[in-house]
């Protein structure tokens, strides 16, 4: 007899820089309900993979000094290893640089070409290159920025090809409005009112402007717009319109798509509209779960405020950081992360929770009987009341996994850990233990504590799947024992079961030095991240763009002030790893400036050299420090250079 196919997909990352922790919810959740449905019997499909295309990553690579593929290699390398590090069990990873799929993205767009659904025309407006997202003045933030990542949005004009989206605003309504198509349902009004009531505009699919993309096959002067390049992968993974895969027909259509609300406009919109033109059936769900946030805001590697899943993962173990990111956030909200938070949730839920219930159990079973309980049982009314309740929870877990609210099965989950911490409580077997003639009830009660925990770590094996096999080591569970259809009977294990002591599944953190640590870290990670946004603020380390900012006249140029200065002291600022402060003899009476350069020079390398001052930007404080001007430098592949001048030149000589 087959199996049922379940196909199930993460979006493809965008590999701008380094992954953190901030990465780690989609894939984790998606691998979960893999796993889940591995284990139910399903023939599972799941999907990742790197969204490498557009000009975000054309930009990078330059500052680079490399190519966009050398680029992207090295973060893709770094998305994977941080993949198997997690114990993600993804069956397929697309690129978006693999030519079966480039070649079927080409073939993709020619169809919605011949179909008559794109045209050439002339793009003008907004975009947004971070985002690579085109924007509509009204959609503009109140401060006319980006409504998705609030940054500066530029002016673009070029030749470009549209995409038809107004022949499916009708079919787009009613599959968010009346179908279980999104999740949360309540997401749907929003996208209805923001893009489809004020009339869906046709959508820029094309770009002349840069050349890192899929060429269009039929005018390669245009590459693809990425979102159209991306949103392919779900189908151009199984082997639609190329030969690399032969899977479309088994996996197709999707049930679940799993993103992040920031992304949810293209999948819930921009693809659908492009399935129903190549007439191909619809995803069956679009998951959309929020952001995790710290201090209110998303977690992003230029604010500083990230966190490393090699550190936390090395410190309290790959499980525990799959079951608190899991744990803490809700399909369609917000997640808050902090030091605290974790560390008090690995504690009250896996220290004292589930991991106590197993060293208890598997404690008394070899303190009372050696190891192997006794077939000699005693009942009590007690016991029916309980069991009901753990043999009650598979349908409960399977409800909620069908709905993709994982946070809600681990509560389930953990009720009936918390039922079974409580059923030692309330059947004192340390008191049945003193007396012989009570074995028998003790054994019974020891049974029906090793079969929650069968159960209940079967039923997390998806969620933590390094640590459950160690517990049915310690339980004397077979393979056979945790197989999904014995999770919801009693009475699986043999009578005498015997247990094993082992190790302690989770250590209990010491909350106060911990968050002492982690907090250092952090903090860390935010100084050095705002030194070097209050550095690229004044232009001092800025990346050396690729798109040229609008031109200037020469009147223009005239306001800048460019002298020549000659560092006379140098010192670290305090407190700070990146800060230096110069002070520079420019002919006028002596200045002082800092400058962000502290890893790349030392005070001795600079002092007695001249250099090249904006001497008439105006002054900051930086970390407390004034600052008066702006030192001039270069972002190369090696790192930032100050540009040194001829020491023949007089110090306030004027730069033209």
């Amino acid at each position: 007899m087959s199996k049922k196919p379940f196909y199930i997909t993460t979006p493809i990352y965008y590999p701008s820089g380094d992954p953190h922790i901030g990465h780690c919810y989609t894939t984790v959740a998606c691998d979960s309900i893999a796993r889940y449905k591995r284990m139910q019997g399903y023939d599972v499909m799941f999907l990742t993979g790197t969204d490498e295309h557009g000009l975000k990553i054309e930009q990078k690579a330059a500052e680079k000094g490399v190519t966009p593929k050398e680029y992207v290699d090295v973060i893709v390398d770094k998305f994977q290893k941080l993949w198997k590090y997690m114990n993600i069990s993804y069956d397929r990873y697309i690129r978006t640089t693999d030519d079966y799929h480039v070649e079927a993205v080409q073939n993709i767009f020619k169809a919605l070409y011949d179909k008559g659904y794109i045209y050439k025309g002339e793009y003008s407006g907004k975009y947004c290159t971070p985002c690579e997202s085109f924007w509509t003045e009204s959609q503009l933030d109140e401060n006319g920025c980006c409504p998705e990542c609030h940054r500066p949005v530029k002016f673009a004009k070029e030749e470009a090809y549209f995409f038809k989206m107004a022949p499916f605003a009708d079919r787009i309504e009613k599959l968010l409005l009346e179908t279980d198509y999104l999740r949360p349902k309540t997401r749907a009004t929003e996208l209805v009112n923001n893009f489809i009531k004020p009339g869906l505009e046709d959508l820029c699919v094309s770009r002349t402007s840069f050349t890192w993309g899929v060429p269009v096959s039929f005018d390669e002067k245009h590459v693809v717009y990425v979102w159209i390049d991306a949103l392919s992968n779900y189908i151009t993974a199984l082997g639609y319109e190329n030969s690399a895969h032969s899977d479309y027909d088994k996996y197709w259509p999707a049930d679940v798509h799993m993103v992040a609300k920031d992304i949810m406009r293209f999948h819930a919109i921009i693809w659908p509209a492009m399935l129903m033109a190549l007439d191909l059936p619809l995803p069956k769900h679009l998951a959309v779960h929020g952001w995790i946030t710290m201090n209110g805001e998303k977690m992003s590697k230029s604010l500083g405020n990230v966190v490393d899943p090699f550190v936390l993962g090395e410190r309290y173990g790959q499980d525990a950081i799959r079951y608190h990111i899991l744990r803490e956030m809700a399909l369609g909200a917000d997640s808050l992360f902090s030091n605290e938070i974790m560390i008090n949730r690995i504690n009250s839920d896996l220290a004292n929770g589930f991991g106590n219930l197993v060293s208890r159990t598997v404690a008394m079973v070899d303190k009372y009987f050696g190891g192997t309980l006794p077939t000699e049982r005693k009942s009590a009314p007690l016991d029916d009341e309980f069991r009901s309740v753990v043999t009650g929870l598979l349908p409960e877990v399977d409800k909620y996994i069908d709905e993709t609210k994982i946070k809600q099965a681990l509560e389930e989950i953990f009720k009936v850990v918390d039922r079974a911490n409580k059923y030692i409580d309330e059947t004192e077997p340390w008191k049945l233990g003193k007396d012989d003639a009570q074995k028998p009830r003790l054994a019974s009660v020891l049974y029906n504590l090793l079969e929650t925990i069968r159960i209940t770590s079967a039923l997390l094996a998806p969620f933590m799947p390094t640590t459950m096999p160690e517990v049915w080591k310690q339980i004397g569970a077979s393979e056979e024992d945790v197989k999904y259809d014995n999770l919801g009977k009693f009475d699986v294990l043999p009578a005498n079961v015997t247990v094993h002591k082992g190790e302690i599944l989770f250590p209990r953190i010491d909350v106060d030095k911990e968050i002492d640590e982690l907090n250092d870290i952090l903090r860390k990670n935010m100084e050095a991240a705002q030194a070097k946004l209050s550095a690229e603020e004044k232009g001092e380390e800025a990346a050396a763009p690729i798109e040229l900012a609008p031109e200037i006249t020469i009147d223009d140029f005239a306001k800048v002030e460019i002298r020549v200065a000659k560092v006379v002291a140098c010192e670290k600022v305090k407190k700070s790893d990146k800060l230096l402060c110069l002070q520079l003899d420019d002919g006028m009476g002596g200045r002082q400036v800092v400058s962000g350069i502290a890893q790349y020079y030392t005070p001795e390398d600079l002092i007695g050299k001249k250099l090249q001052l904006i001497a008439n930007l105006k002054p900051v404080k930086l970390r407390g420090v004034d600052s008066n001007g702006m030192i001039c430098a270069a972002d190369t592949p090696d790192g930032v250079k100050v540009i040194f001048v001829d020491d023949s030149i007089p110090v306030g000589s004027k730069i033209r």
